[in-house]
């Protein structure tokens, strides 16, 4: 089988290429750096030709960049701009159209493969739900089933068959004596506020039948008008209709619009936007129908993408003082690719202690009986939301009513360990501990979304998106420490966010005596302790830091990512563990706790939740394949896993700065945990084409030929395609001590190599 790389001329052998030494199955790399193929006829000299390197080409290749003079990413550049509209194109469109004579008439693209839905914020595809004709979405037979039946005052159960007595629509509770009423108000024809026309009605909901009407005022147009509960007598319906005033002045994209609030026959109405397509709560039960009446539960990308799409209507909400209080996936209605939230029945403003709450068993948050609604009791049900949407959970409104099942009991849980992270933090049974907003929920559920995408992909990752928490990883060899971990980014609206910014110290001993004398104490100025007495040592500053910040604010996750730096840097891996898995759960859709944690499971031995971890990263985010891929090669080679080790390496690209230490260790592996001279002849045609410095290219040779010599006992071996005598591998052995010792600049080192030059040599008479 030939090799796949560009411009490579080998066959596979042994499942490398005997040329440029690839592996048969490696993805084609491009042309480039260390290349086959790449470097050119002739060795060229003057200066690089990239754009923005200031090297020069030795031996063909430029000594800072390492890129060929003649290299397709050097393409000739105008002196007086370098934008990309000044290169030479292909002719396409109009400019080759006309070229070739009569224009022709453009053909329409196709549109079912450009066209990309809102929903899914372009990283998985959501079908579009079916446009809805309003007249046909009327019911037939308007009859509340018994089993939806119960009393508006005490939640009993009424209006039940008993015996051979059908269940009766209209009458009292037997146990509050409250009336109940489950007959729709309106019927088909009936003007109400002499302005719309009732066609009939659309569904029952918790404040009672939906009807769908016409705006005789407004060119007919669509309308929804739905009922208001506790609106018994005159006093109260204006009461109340004047107290849902507020709701009219809800504007959102997101959000059904309300148009009015109206009375007929001594019933409130709120009249709002018609929606024409199909609820979250329509969608699974198509979606069970289909499996023949067993649960289907959404694809988590999917349930991620309406949830992370409707997140901004809570955002306006809570920005204007209002909650929402009763979601669920009844009231979220899919149109086309774009989403509403409707029924704001329940909608309320926040600082309201005395108007009735309405939700629903299974989504209400545990403390709404007794402290009331809050942004945090709407967060609650935006978790529980998801947790339906995406996996089966039959005691939801009993056993689980207020908790999450375990992960091993639901395969979506525990496939995707981020999104079960999330779920518990979304429904805390403390308020304290769920997300502060909508907003930081919608951050963090996209991060899941991402991680999910790429999961399910599977591959390596080759775009990355910037945190707004953390900076991207600086790793750039295979030892990892503390400062190689993503930094965090500091808050912008920190007090002292500016005196910290004007504070130009590079010796972190000069800086930490700064930090300890600033203007005012907050939070950043406590980070940055944090930060220059780790590059100092000093714990004593570190632990009192951290200590402060978690005094303050026991939920700043910050410090809490401080202390398990505290704790790699002192060798406390269980701590560091600890620390970052904690950051990990408050923060489920970051990378930077996850790497951060693989390194501390790796160091504590927890080997499977490290590649696990360093998986996920190399999978999601570019910036992450470095710091994964050595971690993968890490864990391996410590399991004796060669190939494994390997396969890790490549994972590395040649852009990234850990490139060179790639190479190196994928020699140090093929050495040290090969057992064939096949190996030995594979880390030579790394070595080849790694371009490191003289010294560690000899060293590396003469590992290769004295475990070589070892290997060919009496007879001979073949390294790649070149057969050695044991004369051979002497003399090569013999030459690469000597030469190693020209390089040498320590006396003792050159004698010794030396030394072990004329052991090898073989014995003569001359």
């Amino acid at each position: 089988m030939r090799c796949r790389q560009p411009g490579c001329t080998g066959t596979i052998v042994d499942g490398y290429c005997d040329v440029c030494g690839m592996p048969g199955n490696a993805a084609t790399m491009p042309v480039g750096r260390g290349v086959p193929g790449s470097r050119p006829s002739a060795a060229p000299s003057g200066p690089c030709r990239q754009p923005g390197c200031s090297g020069s080409i030795v031996d063909g290749y430029c000594d800072t960049c390492g890129m060929p003079p003649d290299s397709v990413l050097a393409p000739t550049v105008s002196s007086v701009t370098r934008a990309s509209v000044q290169l030479g194109s292909t002719a396409l469109g109009s400019a080759r159209a006309t070229s070739f004579g009569a224009r022709p008439v453009r053909r329409p693209p196709s549109t079912s493969r450009l066209r990309m839905g809102r929903i899914g914020q372009g990283l998985t595809i959501v079908p579009p739900a079916p446009a809805v004709d309003p007249a046909k979405a009327v019911m037939v037979d308007a009859e509340l089933p018994e089993d939806k039946r119960v009393c508006p005052n005490c939640g009993a159960k009424v209006g039940r068959s008993r015996d051979d007595a059908a269940g009766r629509s209209d009458g009292f509770c037997p146990n509050c004596g409250a009336a109940y009423s489950f007959s729709p108000k309106l019927a088909h024809g009936d003007l109400v506020a002499n302005q719309y026309e009732v066609v009939g009605p659309l569904a029952h909901g918790g404040m009672g039948w939906i009807y769908l009407a016409r705006d005789k005022n407004v060119s007919d147009r669509w309308v929804v008008l739905k009922g208001l509960l506790n609106t018994g007598d005159a006093d109260t319906l204006k009461a109340t209709l004047s107290e849902q005033q507020f709701l009219a002045q809800v504007e959102h994209p997101l959000i059904v619009e309300i148009y009015n609030f109206v009375s007929h026959a001594d019933n409130g109405y709120i009249v709002m936007e018609y929606v024409g397509g199909r609820s979250l709560k329509q969608l699974l039960k198509q979606r069970m129908e289909a499996n023949g009446g067993r649960y289907d539960p959404l694809p988590v990308d999917q349930a991620l993408a309406f949830l992370i799409e409707i997140l901004p209507a809570f955002s306006y909400l809570h920005d204007l003082g209002l909650l929402y209080c009763d979601f669920k996936p009844d009231n979220v209605i899919q149109v086309g690719d774009s989403l509403k939230l409707i029924d704001l029945g329940g909608v309320r403003r926040a600082n309201d202690d005395d108007s009735a709450i309405y939700g629903t068993v299974g989504y209400q948050a545990p403390e709404v009986a007794q402290a009331g609604a809050s942004v945090a009791s709407d967060i609650f049900t935006i978790g529980r939301t998801l947790m339906v949407l995406c996996a089966e959970v039959p005691g939801y409104q009993g056993e689980y009513e207020f908790t999450i099942p375990p992960a091993d009991q639901l395969p979506a849980f525990a496939r995707y360990d981020s999104l079960y992270r999330l779920l518990l933090k979304c429904c805390a049974r403390d308020p304290g501990d769920r997300f502060n907003s909508a907003e930081e929920l919608r951050l963090q559920m996209l991060g899941v979304l991402r991680e999910v995408v790429a999961t399910t992909a599977g591959g390596t990752a080759s775009t990355s998106v910037s945190s707004p928490l953390f900076e991207a990883p600086t790793v750039s060899g295979n030892r990892f420490d503390w400062q190689q971990l993503p930094q965090l980014r500091r808050d912008p609206g920190d007090p002292q966010a500016a005196w910290l910014g004007s504070l130009d110290l590079s010796d972190p001993v000069d800086r930490l005596g700064q930090l300890l004398r600033p203007p005012a104490v907050t939070s950043e100025v406590l980070l940055a302790r944090c930060v220059a007495a780790l590059e100092t040592g000093n714990q004593r500053v570190l632990d009192a830091s951290v200590h402060t910040l978690l005094t303050d604010d026991p939920w700043e996750w910050r410090a809490v990512w401080m202390a398990g730096l505290g704790a790699l840097l002192r060798g406390d891996n269980t701590t560091a563990l600890s620390s970052f898995n904690a950051v990990y759960g408050q923060l489920p859709g970051e990378l930077a706790p996850k790497l951060a944690l693989a390194v501390a499971c790796e160091l504590a031995g927890q080997s499977e939740v490290a590649e696990s971890l360093y998986r996920i990263c190399a999978s999601t985010d570019a910036n992450y394949v470095t710091p994964a891929g050595f971690g993968l090669a890490r864990l391996r080679a410590a399991q004796g896993d060669l190939i494994g080790s390997l396969a890790a390496l490549e994972l590395i690209p040649q852009t990234s700065r850990g490139y060179l230490e790639s190479q190196k260790l994928k020699t140090e592996a093929l050495i040290a945990l090969g057992n064939d001279a096949s190996h030995l002849g594979e880390a030579l045609k790394v070595l080849q084409h790694a371009r490191l410095d003289a010294r560690s290219q000899l060293s590396y040779e003469a590992s290769i030929f004295g475990k070589a010599l070892a290997l060919a006992g009496n007879g001979s071996v073949t390294l790649g395609s070149t057969a050695y005598t044991i004369g051979h591998l002497r003399d090569r052995l013999e030459s690469t001590y000597r030469q190693l010792a020209q390089l040498s600049a320590d006396a003792h080192d050159r004698a010794d190599l030396v030394d072990k030059a004329n052991q090898i040599r073989a014995w003569s008479l001359l």
